[in-house]
């Protein structure tokens, strides 16, 4: 899908240099795929005191099942 953008041009290089990008294109993509990342992680901050866990669950016991 084509998709013209009026991009700050110094930030683009900026960022293509950083990340050591071959194009812009290339840097675009990969600043996109971190901006979601982060927000997903932010999404999961927001469960925050939001879930109940159980006080018997044996974390510890559980990773000696998976080991055997």
């Amino acid at each position: 899908m084509a998709t013209n953008l009026d991009l700050d041009d110094a930030l683009i290089e900026e960022a293509v240099k950083v990340g050591k990008h071959r194009t812009k294109k290339e840097a675009v993509t990969a600043a996109l795929l971190e901006y979601i990342k982060r927000r997903g992680r932010l999404g999961i901050l927001q469960l925050e005191g939001k879930i109940e866990y159980d006080p018997r669950y044996d974390y510890k016991a559980a990773r000696k099942r998976k080991r055997a």
